[in-house]
């Protein structure tokens, strides 16, 4: 169902597997968005339009139709939804990318993320030969940025208003980098 050969699966421990996102995922990803509002709103903007499973089928199907190394995985906590995590704004010439991610509230303070983006870290440098692995997080999400510091990542500086939350509020991010070199 993806322009790619098969759904790519990753296996990060005995409890987490990353696979790519498919069309059947809609459902788990919604319910999660749905039941957790407040939660998941307070940083991610998309939660505000995100009202129907139809808005979670339609972001899965322009993933699908991406084919610039952008993979978006489901994460799996011992065979259960627990977040999303995945590459954006891929760019093959200049071998550079962003990790994004979210978890669901009752997954959280598992090392679950923290085992996500260094496996995906490792895809991108072996796998996809980035040379740049960029996270930006908001200056006041402060358990998504102790992730980027527990490994190694460099704070490259602050993006002032870089992303509009909720409500219309612009926040500003921080942005860390890792080099394959690092």
């Amino acid at each position: 169902m993806t322009n790619r050969e098969y759904i790519k699966k990753i296996k990060v421990s005995d409890h987490i597997l990353l696979k790519e996102i498919e069309l059947l995922d809609a459902e788990d990803i919604f319910k999660t968005i749905d039941n957790q509002r407040p939660y998941l709103g307070k940083w991610l903007p998309f939660v505000e339009v995100s009202v129907h499973v139809e808005n979670t089928e339609f972001f899965i199907k322009k993933m699908l139709e991406d084919t610039h190394d952008n993979y978006v995985f489901v994460i799996h906590y011992d065979g259960v939804f627990a977040g999303l995590i995945g590459f954006k704004d891929s760019d093959k010439q200049n071998k550079r990318t962003e990790l994004g991610y979210w978890l669901s509230e009752e997954y959280q303070k598992k090392n679950i993320i923290t085992q996500c983006v260094q496996t995906l870290c490792e895809f991108a440098f072996d796998e996809l030969e980035m040379n740049r692995v960029q996270i930006r997080c908001a200056v006041g999400n402060l358990p998504s940025k102790k992730i980027p510091q527990k490994l190694g990542f460099v704070l490259e500086g602050i993006e002032r208003d870089g992303e509009k939350l909720t409500g219309g509020i612009f926040t500003d991010l921080e942005v860390y980098s890792k080099l394959k070199n690092d």
